[in-house]
């Protein structure tokens, strides 16, 4: 009785040993991040706020404009974001939009100054309006009162 029971302990704990485990490999799957990119039109348009913002501060001081940037052309043919299409619309407010901002430019005009630079801004909140509203906080900040 005494060697049945010796046995079935033995065999109890040699059962009970740890199973090798399978060894688990780990592998890592590379993160691909979805940086933005800002389309043409949009990187147009920082350089225009840019041009803006300064051209305001000279207004402001007294000093009168004096060479249209002809880089504000490329609104025409500058690629938009892939989630914007070039509308009719779109197609007027810039050609309107361009047409003031030479107006600025003319010193022979009655209009003040100050007037001329809000219309051009004015231009750029309508136009945002239509579509891509985000930027209107920031665009009205341009605005000389």
């Amino acid at each position: 009785m005494r060697r049945i029971a010796i046995l079935l302990l033995l065999a109890v704990f040699c059962s009970c040993g740890q199973q090798p485990k399978e060894a688990m490999v780990e592998t890592e799957v590379p993160v691909k991040y979805d940086m933005y990119v800002p389309s043409e039109m949009a990187n147009l348009m920082n350089e225009m706020y840019n041009y803006k913002a300064e051209l305001k501060q000279d207004i402001l001081s007294g000093t009168m404009p004096t060479e249209f940037p002809n880089q504000f052309l490329k609104i025409h043919s500058a690629e938009l974001s892939d989630f914007k299409d070039r509308t009719e619309a779109f197609e007027a407010m810039s050609k309107a939009f361009i047409e003031a901002e030479q107006r600025l430019y003319d010193s022979t005009s009655t209009q003040s100054l100050e007037t001329r630079f809000n219309a051009t801004v004015n231009l750029c909140i309508s136009c945002h309006n239509m579509g891509c509203t985000g930027p209107i906080p920031r665009i009205q900040k341009l605005l000389i009162n």
